[in-house]
């Protein structure tokens, strides 16, 4: 815990502003590109990104451990309060000139944001409950609700648990297209449309979901979160299902070969 006056919550959704503000005024530049490997790379506006969300943690939290997507590890990394930092998740989108990109910064098991940088919504939660606040109106509590029918899958490589679960698979799975509709905006943003039922779920391959800079932003509270296999996401092996309800989420994990909860 902390003594200071202001708030987890306010130092990680003024960190995500400060940061969105940034990928907004460095859009549409012509942006060098810097090589991450397997196809990944970063830009400067990732760096600039970063440096402005960390000024923030650094002058209220001066104290606690920072792991930054392009920065690395910042103080212990077995430090009690980490700051787990993405300045831009869908780099390639923004480089393309793409508006579906997001800002993510969460404090490991607390306090977590998520910044649309175009729209101007700021996605947020104390840990226990998340709300939605976008310039002149008043906080939003977020209310998931599977009612659009819309599903994000992420298609993006490497798809580590093929043969088991393909996305490809999913999206024609004949249960799927009858329920539901796809959507791809390859961005974390979209988690938090869930959580806001903007969106019935999202699915995404992979792992480490609990400490990763991409997904610890938890901002879906109210919402169905597991592993694709279906257990607990501290239990699970792979991949990432976050569903609006129970219903949304047991159809899907019968997609999947997940099991119940």
């Amino acid at each position: 815990m902390t003594n200071s006056p202001v708030s987890d919550t306010d130092v990680a959704t003024a960190g995500a502003r400060a940061g969105a503000a940034v990928v907004r005024d460095m859009y549409g530049r012509q942006l060098s590109r810097i090589a991450k490997g397997a196809g990944d790379f970063a830009t400067a506006a990732d760096l600039e990104a970063e440096k402005a969300i960390l000024a923030v943690i650094r002058a209220a939290r001066p104290d606690d451990a920072v792991l930054g997507e392009e920065g690395g590890q910042q103080g212990a990394a077995g430090a009690r309060r980490q700051w787990l930092v993405d300045p831009l998740c869908g780099t390639l989108n923004y480089a393309v000139g793409t508006m579906l990109v997001a800002v993510n910064v969460a404090l490991r098991d607390g306090a977590a944001a998520v910044a649309d940088p175009f729209s101007g919504e700021v996605f947020f939660t104390d840990g226990e409950t998340a709300w939605a606040r976008h310039d002149g109106a008043d906080d939003a509590v977020l209310t998931p609700t599977s009612a659009t029918r819309l599903v994000e899958v992420n298609l993006d490589p490497p798809f580590p648990n093929a043969p088991v679960f393909r996305a490809v698979d999913l999206l024609a799975h004949t249960e799927f297209v009858a329920r539901f509709r796809p959507r791809v905006v390859s961005t974390t943003l979209a988690l938090a449309w869930v959580a806001a039922g903007k969106r019935a779920a999202y699915v995404t391959d992979g792992g480490g979901f609990t400490d990763s800079v991409h997904f610890a932003a938890g901002i879906a509270a109210g919402c169905v979160v597991t592993g694709i296999d279906g257990a607990p996401l501290e239990e699970a092996d792979r991949g990432l299902v976050v569903a609006a309800d129970d219903e949304t989420h047991g159809q899907l994990m019968s997609m999947t070969g997940g099991g119940a909860r």
